[in-house]
Formats: C-alpha cells, sequence, structure tokens
C-alpha cells in the first residue's frame, strides 16, 4: 500500500542571536505543536487548519523578536519520501511514549509487589495516574500519524489503574478458536515487528483463513464484525506491561512449543524495557526493520515477516 501523498506546512524561519532565550522559547512551542525538523530551521506539520493557525502564531513570535519566518505549503518531490516524513513524526512520538512508560513502569512494579496499598500510596499513585493521563493525551493529540507506542502506554495506564482499585489480574478462560475464523482482521498501517508477529500467528493458529485489512490509526471506525488488534481499543492489544503478541497467546491458551520464545523476543523489540534479555531479539530487531523498509505494502510485510517468524518457531520449538 503505497503512502498517499500529503500536503504540508513548512515553517522556515531564521533566529537573531539576541534575545538567547528566543529560540529555546520557539522550539519548545514548536515541539508542543507536534512539528518536526526537516532541516535546522524547517520545521513540518500536516496541512490542517488547525496546524496553519498555529504556525502563524508561530511565525508572528519570530517576527516580532526581530527575526524572518514564512509559512509554506507544500509537498517533498525529492530528498524526503512521504514514508520518511510520516516516519519523522512516529519516531518523534515513540519518544514521547517511551518516557511515559519508563515512568509508569516502577509504581506498576511496586504495585504488583503489595497484597494491599496504604492510603499513602494510594494517593501517590493516584496523583501520578492524573499526570500521567494528561501527558498522554497531549502525545495523543499530536501523534498524527499512530506511532506504536500508543498501545504501549495505554496498556500501562490500564494497569496502574487497576492496580489502584485493588484489582488483580483475572483468570481467563482460552477463548474458542471456532469464534474466531473466517474473520477480517484490521490493524494501523505501517505494520511492524509486534502487529507482524500478530499476523503469523493469527494465520499460523487462529484463523488460517484471516484476511486483513490495514487502516489509518486515528480516523479508523470499525465495521460490523471486524476484529481489531494492535491499536486503540481493540479486541486485542497491549495489556499491562504484555505486548499484543502476548495476549493473543495467552488469551487463547496457546502452549505451542516455541511461541513462548518468539513471544519474548517481540516483547523485548516492541516494549524496549529489557524484560526479557533476549540476546536474539537484535538481530530479529534488524530483519524486521530491513523487512519494513523494503516491502511493497503492508501485505508484503505480512508475508516476508511469516515466513521469518515460521522459521523462527522451527528453531525454537526444537529448544
Amino acid at each position: 500500500m503505497a503512502t498517499a501523498p500529503h500536503k504540508w506546512w513548512l515553517l522556515i524561519h531564521q533566529i537573531p542571536p539576541k534575545p538567547p532565550y528566543l529560540r529555546t522559547k520557539i522550539a519548545k512551542r514548536l515541539s508542543r505543536l507536534g512539528a518536526v525538523p526537516v532541516k535546522n530551521s524547517v520545521y513540518v506539520l500536516p496541512a490542517t487548519e488547525e496546524a496553519l493557525e498555529d504556525l502563524e502564531w508561530v511565525r508572528k513570535e519570530v517576527v516580532a523578536g526581530g527575526g524572518e519566518a514564512f509559512v509554506v505549503e507544500g509537498r517533498f518531490v525529492q530528498g524526503l519520501t512521504e514514508a520518511e516524513t510520516e516516519m519523522l513524526f512516529r519516531t518523534a512520538r515513540d519518544v514521547d511514549y517511551h518516557a511515559l512508560a519508563n515512568e509508569l513502569r516502577p509504581p506498576i512494579a511496586a504495585a504488583k509487589r503489595r497484597k494491599k496499598l496504604d492510603d499513602a500510596t494510594r494517593a501517590e499513585i493516584t496523583a501520578l495516574l492524573d499526570r500521567a493521563r494528561k501527558r498522554f493525551d497531549e502525545i495523543v493529540a499530536i501523534d498524527f500519524f499512530s506511532a506504536s507506542g500508543r498501545e504501549v502506554v495505554a496498556g500501562l495506564l490500564g494497569e496502574l489503574a487497576t492496580r489502584l482499585t485493588g484489582g488483580a489480574e483475572p483468570k481467563i478462560s482460552a477463548l474458542d478458536l471456532a469464534d474466531y475464523r473466517r474473520r477480517i482482521w484490521v490493524t494501523r498501517q505501517n505494520i511492524h515487528v509486534d502487529r507482524i508477529a500478530c499476523a503469523w500467528l493469527i494465520r499460523r493458529f487462529i484463523d488460517p483463513e484471516a484476511r486483513f485489512r490495514f487502516v489509518p490509526g486515528k480516523t479508523f471506525e470499525p465495521r460490523q464484525g471486524e476484529l481489531r488488534f494492535d491499536m486503540f481499543d481493540a479486541e486485542f492489544t497491549h495489556e499491562g506491561d504484555k505486548c499484543s503478541f502476548e495476549v493473543f497467546v495467552e488469551r487463547f491458551g496457546l502452549r505451542d512449543p516455541g511461541l513462548r520464545a518468539i513471544a519474548e523476543i517481540v516483547h523485548d523489540i516492541d516494549l524496549k524495557d529489557g524484560k526479557f534479555g533476549r540476546r536474539d531479539a537484535e538481530g530479529v530487531a534488524s530483519v524486521i526493520t530491513a523487512i519494513a523498509g523494503s516491502a511493497k505494502d503492508d501485505d508484503d510485510r505480512v508475508a516476508r515477516g511469516s515466513a521469518l517468524f515460521e522459521d523462527l518457531h522451527k528453531h525454537y520449538a526444537r529448544d
């Protein structure tokens, strides 16, 4: 699936050396808007009316400070592809999501170790959860191209909220495979390791005739009967500190040899928390990145990634 051409707003500016705080102020303002730099003095945003208004205010601030600034509408023709431009936004937002995830993991781990939270700890976690939810909403608002870290943080927020209310992880009966056959499975476009692995798992162990649909994460409205995975509000997605692949394995009660090792590898690559410390994760991550960079579309990523995971499954099943 080729990336459709976008229109972009470009802010091209030159800021004088004095006052010295102006450059920092403008950089922070652009960061809050979700703009990403393509050169030192050139920032880009998707061409929406709201973004145009935001950049016009920034332009006025630069000019009022004695600098020069222009807001330009354009498309990238050479030097930077549409897919590469989108990836700049996803990478920036994943940095934000990763930082927030790292703030949430220690209190979740501490809460897991306690059978009951005292009042002081409960108040501390409540305040942390409120701040984290606010920060999450701020990141989502500028997550224009559905970075993968959104599902990671959403799962951790849900886990922390559960711990705060005193809930424990429910014991789940394995789902009936017959209820999940011959279905359309939907996930976000530009699939990477977790979604590629999930697609392989679905066809290999759950629904051999599964069809996949790859959609924009923010504008998607599910059709009746579709099953979503590894996306916000999906039937199968991150839960707590589990990636979507781990959730599939657990909820379908899959005990097949080899799946545990793959689940640990996918987890370490996707969540970047080093939970399992799999040394082989780095190599698998490199192959997945190569597939994502050279595949012609998401269906091609599924086909080529599935071959990789099939070989890994055969290898680990022998251990």
